[in-house]
């Protein structure tokens, strides 16, 4: 198996106080904490992780746009291209 290529959150701080995502593997969504990267990482469906930023962007919340710009993608925008 191919290895995860993470990328920390934009929301990260200095004090490396954040989440990273690698999204390389198309059947797996990786997701770790930055400050314990030998820990075993949380893996999702990309459906399941479709379904996690549907829940985010909805009305009043406006991620979807932010996470687009960050790269994060829905299974729906991978399909179009």
């Amino acid at each position: 198996m191919p290895a995860f290529e993470y990328r920390k959150s934009s929301y990260s701080n200095d004090a490396a106080e954040c989440v990273e995502i690698a999204t390389n593997i198309p059947t797996t969504i990786a997701i770790r904490d930055s400050k314990a990267p030998t820990r075993p990482p949380l893996h999702l469906r990309p459906a399941t992780w479709d379904a996690f930023l549907t829940v985010l962007a909805r009305p009043g919340l406006e991620l979807r746009q932010r996470n687009r710009a960050r790269g994060f993608v829905t299974v729906a925008d991978r399909s179009r291209g």
